[in-house]
């Protein structure tokens, strides 16, 4: 079953089931962050290994959280490698640079919405791509329902979940989600990244 047939399977599911408002989920820790050793590393370039990967096209995502703490900003990083990950219960993974800034203010927060952007929002990309700066300046959003976290004006798609595991990949973390709605907005094609750069849908 490919993503989209998934993410209509999921919609089914949540609509069958009684809306109830979601546990409370605790924020997980920060797993501890370290260099990678020099037994752990495989005998690749580097640059090599980004070259032959990049032929995976790939969408766009951002993903967004609410603050955590009174005064600050909500949360968010441009994000490709995400993915369903399990229809029953509904679950969807991103993976994450350990060394990221922005991730240890989403597992405060316990929750995130994933933001499919689409093939207009490249620039939209790039400002959740930057480390450091405002990147909800000029970015219109609104809450999204269960986790109030940002959901981007513009997205053709958004899925509102609450951290449900996090595990250790190398120098990223797999972050596990459990979907609590989602949606789409059919207005336009996704955005897709592909050998560095941004490509659109070839017309039919």
């Amino acid at each position: 079953m490919g993503q989209a047939g998934t993410a209509e399977a999921a919609v089914r599911y949540l609509r069958s089931v009684r809306a109830t408002a979601p546990e409370p989920v605790d924020a997980l820790p920060r797993p501890e962050l370290r260099c990678v050793g020099a037994d752990e590393r495989a005998p690749l370039d580097a640059r090599e290994f980004r070259r032959v990967l990049g032929n995976f096209a790939t969408g766009v995502a951002v993903i967004t959280a609410p603050a955590a703490t009174a005064g600050e900003p909500p949360a968010g990083f441009a994000c490709q490698s995400f993915s369903s990950l399990s229809l029953d219960p509904p679950l969807v993974v991103f993976m994450v640079g350990r060394t990221s800034t922005t991730w240890p203010r989403i597992a405060r927060a316990g929750v995130f919405c994933v933001n499919v952007l689409g093939s207009g929002q490249g620039e939209v990309c790039r400002a959740f791509a930057v480390s450091g700066a405002d990147k909800f300046a000029g970015v219109a959003y609104d809450a999204a329902p269960v986790s109030g976290s940002p959901r981007l004006t513009g997205a053709v798609a958004w899925i509102d979940c609450a951290i449900h595991a996090v595990h250790t990949g190398g120098d990223h973390l797999i972050v596990v989600g459990r979907v609590n709605a989602l949606g789409t907005r059919d207005t336009d094609d996704p955005l897709l990244f592909h050998r560095g750069r941004f490509v659109r849908l070839a017309p039919p």
